[in-house]
C-alpha cells in the first residue's frame, strides 16, 4: 500500500512542481522550467490532441482529482474495518457519553460551591 501511494504521489507532485515553476518562469537556469518550454509543451500536446493548448491544464487538473478520489477509495476499501472501528469509537460511544453528560451537569449544581 505504501508503494502504491508513492507511485501515485510522486508523478503528481513532479507534474505540479514543473507546472508551477514553469508557469511563473522560475527556471533556476534549467531550460525545462522556463515559460518558453511550458508554452511549447502545451502547444505540442494541443496539436497532438487537436484541442487548444490553454484547455489542457484544466483537463489535467480534473484527471488528477478523479485519480485522487479513486486512490482514496481504494485505500478506504482496504482499510474499511479500521475505519468502521474508528467511526464506532468516535461517534457511537460519544453519543452514549453525551446522553450521560446532562445528568452529570445536574448533579454538580452551584449549591455545592464554596
Amino acid at each position: 500500500m505504501k508503494w502504491f501511494l508513492i507511485l501515485w504521489a510522486c508523478p503528481v507532485m513532479l507534474l505540479a512542481a514543473w507546472y508551477g515553476l514553469s508557469y511563473y518562469d522560475m527556471s533556476f537556469g534549467f531550460f525545462m522550467l522556463t515559460r518558453q518550454t511550458h508554452d511549447m509543451v502545451f502547444q505540442v500536446y494541443g496539436n497532438v490532441l487537436g484541442i487548444p493548448p490553454e484547455s489542457i491544464p484544466p483537463l489535467v487538473a480534473r484527471a488528477i482529482i478523479v485519480d485522487s478520489f479513486i486512490v482514496l477509495g481504494i485505500i478506504a476499501f482496504r482499510k474499511r474495518r479500521e475505519l468502521s472501528a474508528w467511526y464506532r469509537r468516535r461517534f457511537v460511544t460519544s453519543g452514549a457519553q453525551s446522553r450521560d453528560a446532562p445528568s452529570l451537569a445536574r448533579d454538580a449544581s452551584l449549591s455545592s460551591a464554596p
